[in-house]
């Protein structure tokens, strides 16, 4: 049975047993995995969807685990998470390719920097590392410049916002709720819960997990867990078009520094390349701001690994910023996932979520899950399912099977997003997503609308229509992505 029962309220539970801040991918993991017992969980989620952050801003690399001191929990998470990426990818339903990467170096420096790396993977655990030759290199990537490479056969790239988005809906399929435009500004104990103020309600809970990333250190202060120096690092990113996909069949790396890899070329599993990113230091973890000087600078960069950047295949930019917990001499931290139980009895905290959070997700969820579970004891749910079925996409189906999906649905033989041929059907059930979002953006990350060459010039305006005709929305009220930013202001045409 769940922990204690509870009645409720306008929709909210009286009290919950558990509340998730942060519904990132790291948070969404951990609300999957405690939803394998019977325990009443809510996410509270500031925006207005899980993957507006740095969740879904990032390189969508599924890390080795060799770039990570041994010892430190990045490393052992990491090399965890990667090892299961297949079996979760399945279960999910999410794009994901185990296509290897290569980190490119051309001097004697870079070859023992290399040698190096390839000890400190093989300590952590991670398998397929291997040092290749320039004819090798050019035979896996014949446009790289570069002498030789370390080769990390098990390294992939993963559709971020896909999984992040899967990880959710999972979670919530087995029980967990979401509660969007929640942000947390105040917690406070009260006897043996906690009362959280989120958004414009109050949740109280008998447990807390602090998972809010760019967040944590303001949650971790709430808790009374005090100390914690967050900053954020800024990376920015160039998208191309599709028809340079063909010309990187995996992740390009220059040699690593000891604490930035360095402006790497990467593939996806869309068939697009991203560009980037630089690192810079900031303090507001608000600015996704990129400007033209650094733009030239990652093409330039980049250019020296992969040579075939030009502007007219740009089609995006974008930013991402990573929490990065620093000592007070500046030195970047490992993750700190831990329970203080002097201070904050029931709350686990978790600060310095960054890289490799993505491919450390559900390792991370599971030792959470497990550190609740040894306190608690909670039943299992003998009801949880770990599978989750996505939206099938029409331009991946054979042309027979595209005949079958228009005759049982007729909704797929109409083309809403031309560019990247996405049916009115896959739209559709975009919007009516089981995590009930409701802006422009999270039909975009569920269907790849609005991701191909015109970046929504046909398809957005009429995916805005869909939105307020399925949901019964006045065109004022449908927002883009965040809160405010609203499509229209007005009456328009």
């Amino acid at each position: 049975m769940r922990l204690d029962s509870k009645k409720e309220v306008c929709g909210l539970k009286e009290r919950y047993d558990v509340a998730v801040i942060g519904g990132g991918v790291v948070g969404s993991a951990i609300a999957r995995e405690l939803s394998r017992y019977r325990l009443d969980i809510v996410v509270l989620e500031k925006n207005l969807d899980v993957c507006y952050e740095t969740s879904g801003r990032n390189s969508g690399v599924v890390h080795g685990g060799f770039a990570y001191d041994t010892g430190t929990l990045k490393a052992k998470l990491c090399v965890e998470g990667n090892r299961e990426f297949d079996r979760l990818a399945q279960e999910l339903d999410i794009p994901f390719k185990r296509c290897g990467k290569v980190l490119v170096g051309n001097t004697r420096e870079d070859m023992e920097t290399l040698e190096r790396t390839m000890e400190q993977g093989a300590k952590n655990g991670a398998a397929g590392l291997s040092l290749i030759d320039e004819e090798e290199l050019h035979r896996l990537v014949p446009a790289v410049v570069g002498k030789f490479a370390m080769l990390s056969e098990n390294s992939g790239i993963v559709d971020p916002f896909i999984y992040t988005i899967a990880l959710a809906e999972n979670a919530a399929e087995n029980g967990a709720e979401y509660l969007f435009d929640h942000e947390v500004t105040a917690i406070r104990r009260e006897a043996d819960e906690y009362c959280i103020t989120a958004g414009t309600d109050e949740i109280r809970t008998r447990w807390v997990v602090n998972s809010a990333g760019l967040g944590c250190g303001k949650i971790s202060d709430m808790l009374g867990i005090t100390g914690y120096q967050i900053i954020g690092s800024k990376g920015d990113y160039i998208i191309l078009d599709q028809r340079t996909g063909a010309m990187l069949p995996m992740p390009v790396y220059p040699v690593p520094s000891n604490t930035y890899m360095g402006i790497h070329v990467t593939n996806t599993t869309d068939g697009n390349v991203i560009i980037g990113p630089n690192a810079d230091m900031v303090t507001d973890f608000t600015d996704y701001s990129v400007s033209q000087k650094n733009m030239d600078y990652l093409a330039e960069s980049a250019s020296d690994l992969w040579p075939c950047i030009r502007k007219a295949d740009y089609i995006r930019n974008y930013s991402g910023i990573l929490p990065k917990w620093v000592d007070e001499n500046g030195v970047i931290q490992d993750f700190r996932i831990e329970m203080r139980e002097e201070i904050a009895p029931r709350a686990i905290n978790l600060v310095g979520i960054e890289s490799p959070g993505l491919t450390a997700a559900v390792p991370i969820g599971r030792m959470v899950a497990s550190m609740l579970a040894g306190r608690e004891h909670p039943e299992k749910n003998q009801e949880f399912n770990p599978k989750r079925k996505g939206i099938r996409r029409f331009s991946l189906m054979t042309e027979e099977e595209q005949r079958e999906a228009i005759e049982k649905n007729p909704d797929y033989g109409q083309l809403i997003c031309r560019c990247e041929k996405v049916s009115k059907a896959e739209i559709l059930q975009a919007i009516h997503n089981p995590l009930g979002v409701s802006t422009v953006v999270g039909v975009k990350y569920r269907t790849r609308s609005m991701m191909g060459r015109c970046q929504g010039g046909y398809c957005q305006m009429r995916i805005t229509q869909m939105i307020e005709q399925e949901l019964g929305q006045q065109p004022e009220e449908i927002c883009y992505n965040r809160q405010g930013a609203y499509m229209f202001t007005g009456k328009v045409r």
